[in-house]
């Protein structure tokens, strides 16, 4: 019989995370007896904060949540707020809106990629050390997300913190030079992001499959046939399909004592959002530039293997660079790139797919659109419960008995693939293992 030891891991932060935050595990007789995924950053009130404000200020108020995806926290704002006022912006302001989120999503799915996931993949310490043998493909990573972010600017004016967009559509309507000079450089990148499809099926990965569900939103073929971003309705692969405003009657948000973000579970159980499970349920709407290329490789979709999401997360910068091109090759500057928005009373709701999955507001507007109430639902909060589950199927079939080095850098490899934007959720990485 091997010796149980009693053990203690701390490690003071976790690299290659957004936020902060930590791990702690208790072994008794060589079984997990406990684990907590923690989220000790406090609160940071942003709900609180936009109480009393008026719906002009929402969407640069909600882009300051998240540096890296600020563009799912302002087209959720703007959708619930149009919703209030009845206001439908024409399909002008449809389509540049999923450009500009065409551009968060290839920017934060690159630099996951590329510098925070794929030195766990190859046995780096770090995207600096992983640049010595690998320089080309950092150089792509870079240079993906370079372009993500211009894409962000040509309608934001800033790829951070953006501030181009308004309830009713958009401040200004890029000109033509600047669209035809973007489109050149997507023209030009989309091979390379087929080549990212292939490399990232190449990397090693545990065959680990695993139990859990996948919730996406899915457009409504009748209207859309569209791989889903701005719109549709929240289905899972075990038969949920409800309209966004039925979200919190069927999710429920609770708070666990070692966490400062709310645990999102489905019918109390946890739940998977996020590029693997919106691949999983929406394979079939993506174009063949994609899907010849995924086919190829060996990874089969749907997955239940947590790892290939670093596949579906290469899938969707092709996509994504597809998607923006095409819509830029029918570009044309508008008379207006808004409509005027008439305030009044009442509740709405707006869900998008953020880079990390399903992002959920909820706002009540007073007669003159001022905030009354605020809710926001980020997908690191829906996968927080997720990860605890991941984390405890993978270290018990990697392993218990190992050292505390290994087991540490199993956690935080499981942790990482998840690209957890903790100061999203309210923030990552000190471990305990307490064996006895």
């Amino acid at each position: 019989m091997a010796e149980q030891r009693s053990m203690s891991i701390r490690v003071p932060l976790l690299a290659r995370v957004e936020g902060e935050g930590a791990l702690e595990m208790d072994i008794q007789d060589g079984a997990l007896a406990g684990l907590r995924l923690r989220i000790f950053e406090p609160p940071r009130f942003f709900e609180k904060f936009l109480e009393g404000r008026a719906f002009h200020e929402v969407p640069d108020m909600v882009a300051r949540i998240c540096g890296i995806c600020p563009v799912a926290y302002q087209m959720s704002a703007v959708h619930a707020l149009e919703s209030i006022f009845g206001v439908d912006p024409g399909p002008w302001v449809r389509v540049m809106r999923r450009l500009m989120y065409c551009g968060e999503w290839i920017e934060s799915h690159s630099l996951h990629i590329h510098l925070l996931a794929a030195p766990d993949f190859l046995g780096y310490a770090n995207a600096i050390e992983m640049a010595r043998d690998h320089p080309l493909e950092v150089r792509r990573g870079m240079a993906l997300q370079a372009l993500g972010n211009d894409l962000i600017r040509l309608l934001g004016a800033r790829s951070v913190h953006p501030v181009g967009v308004r309830v009713g559509g958009f401040h200004k309507a890029p000109a033509m030079d600047e669209v035809e000079r973007l489109r050149e450089r997507l023209r030009a990148a989309l091979p390379e992001a087929q080549a990212l499809i292939v490399w990232a099926a190449s990397l090693s990965m545990t065959d680990h499959e695993q139990p859990f569900t996948c919730v996406a939103m899915r457009h409504d073929s009748a209207h859309y046939n569209e791989y889903p971003m701005n719109e549709g309705r929240i289905v899972s692969d075990r038969g949920l399909d409800i309209g966004i405003a039925q979200f919190d009657q069927v999710f429920t948000e609770r708070q666990v004592p070692h966490s400062t973000a709310l645990h999102c579970e489905l019918a109390g159980e946890p739940y998977l959002v996020g590029p693997l499970a919106r691949i999983n349920l929406n394979r079939d709407r993506l174009p063949s530039v994609v899907t010849d290329v995924l086919r190829a490789t060996s990874i089969d979709f749907p997955s239940h293997n947590p790892h290939h999401s670093i596949v579906a997360r290469a899938a969707e910068v092709c996509y994504a660079l597809w998607e923006a091109l095409r819509i830029l090759d029918a570009y044309v500057v508008p008379d207006a790139p808004f409509v005027e928005v008439e305030p009044r009373a009442g509740i709405g709701f707006g869900c998008t797919e953020a880079p990390r999955g399903l992002l959920w507001h909820r706002y009540e507007t007073g007669d003159d659109g001022s905030i009354r109430s605020a809710r926001i639902v980020p997908p690191t909060s829906q996968n927080q419960a997720r990860i605890e589950q991941d984390l405890r199927l993978s270290l018990e079939n990697y392993g218990l008995h190992h050292s505390e080095d290994e087991l540490r850098m199993v956690g935080e490899r499981v942790i990482r693939n998840y690209d957890p934007c903790i100061s999203c959720a309210t923030h990552f990485l000190k471990l305990k293992v307490r064996r006895s």
